[in-house]
């Protein structure tokens, strides 16, 4: 699927649409590499993310999972505020340090009504990741 998918958005405007979209709301992300088919965001966590024993959240790391698959999505079909997160599978796979870790965000499908997206995450080696999730939203008429 990556090789015959481009991105009709740049990491700009992924970054703009966000700011608009979502005013107000502080995101301690960073949009590092996009690619077909393919996106890579570090999340730095902040206190309020924290969990006891100084982790990262669980819903913090859910979050960074479904903004890396909204991402990935519009990233290939454009500015979509309203495709929305039908169905998020997660498994932790380890403890996550209160430190940037890392999102990145593959589309196994992208149809006209539903688009599935793998994403994997991990701290200081992508070789050991902290979690996975396979993430599906749905895409409204155009």
């Amino acid at each position: 699927m990556a090789g015959s998918l481009q991105p009709v958005m740049a990491i700009a405007e992924l970054e703009a649409f966000f700011a608009q979209a979502f005013p107000g709301r502080e995101q301690p992300t960073t949009l590092l590499e996009l690619d077909a088919g393919r996106v890579l965001i570090a999340l730095d966590p902040v206190a309020a993310n924290q969990r006891p024993g100084n982790l990262v959240s669980g819903p913090t790391q859910m979050g960074l999972a479904d903004h890396a698959a909204y991402a990935v999505i519009l990233a290939h079909i454009g500015p979509v505020a309203m495709a929305v997160t039908s169905n998020l599978n997660y498994s932790f796979l380890r403890g996550v340090k209160l430190a940037r870790f890392f999102a990145e965000a593959k589309l196994l499908r992208l149809g006209r009504r539903l688009a599935t997206v793998d994403v994997l995450l991990w701290q200081d080696d992508r070789t050991r990741p902290v979690g996975q999730a396979t993430v599906t939203y749905a895409i409204p008429d155009s």
